[in-house]
């Protein structure tokens, strides 16, 4: 891999921050983004039945061989490769040896906010649906920890930390950029994004952070939001903080 250009993947679980943390990087002029590039192999090897499935498989690739090969590319005028990843499309039998040419970030949510939105599109949900096991394995590749909740209480802040810390320029005018973005929908998102992506399309920046307490879930959410909950709660321990 070129050692000039700086990989970042951002392992998330649905229904988090993602997707605007991806506008905010793409914002920057020297980052290139890549939505859930494991996505179509994920659906492929699971046969899982998620919306716009065909579609999904059709954009591929499929064969996780071919997708890692395509995250280790060079982007194209671009010295930062900045890669949305979803924790859970990392399957027990993927190849793990590549993670580790990536400067990795966690980046958490409640699991009963995630859970309380997710069976909104899908009503059956696990534990490995939402990511969570997958990122505790993920925590020993990962340099540090984001919490979304924490996050949105100042994203300037964070930003500028994150920066830091993944030794990437973070000026005045590039930290402008990543808190402000354009709406609407762009090249670089997944073809699922009609599916999913309504609010982010409209959003032209961070929204504000959560001022209700996380959901009380339903009976059959409840076993799956302990298990995530106490998860959550141990890689939350060494979440990134800002004065």
């Amino acid at each position: 891999m070129d050692p000039a250009i700086t990989r970042i993947a951002m392992w998330s679980g649905p229904r988090n921050l993602s997707t605007a943390m991806m506008r905010s990087w793409e914002n920057r002029p020297d980052t290139s983004v890549m939505d859930e590039p494991l996505y179509a192999a994920y659906l492929d090897e699971t046969g899982l039945d998620h919306p716009m499935r065909d579609e999904i498989l059709a954009a591929g690739p499929v064969d996780v061989d071919d997708a890692i090969a395509a995250c280790l590319e060079a982007p194209a005028d671009s010295t930062i490769s900045y890669q949305k990843h979803m924790a859970h499309h990392l399957l027990p039998g993927t190849d793990r040896s590549w993670i580790g040419g990536f400067r990795n970030v966690l980046l958490l949510r409640d699991p009963r906010r995630v859970l309380a939105s997710y069976a909104k599109v899908r009503a059956e949900v696990t534990l490995e649906d939402i990511g969570v096991p997958q990122q505790l394995e993920l925590a020993e590749y990962c340099e540090f920890v984001v919490d979304s909740d924490d996050f949105l209480t100042d994203p300037a802040a964070h930003q500028r930390e994150i920066c830091r810390r993944l030794d990437v320029p973070c000026g005045d005018a590039l930290l402008e950029s990543m808190l402000n973005w354009p709406p609407g929908r762009r090249p670089s998102d997944g073809v699922w994004a009609p599916a999913w992506y309504d609010a982010v399309e409209a959003s032209t920046g961070f929204g504000p952070a959560p001022t209700t307490p996380p959901p009380v879930l339903p009976d059959h959410l409840a076993e799956v939001g302990d298990q995530a909950l106490a998860i959550y709660e141990l890689l939350r321990a060494d979440r990134i903080t800002v004065a």
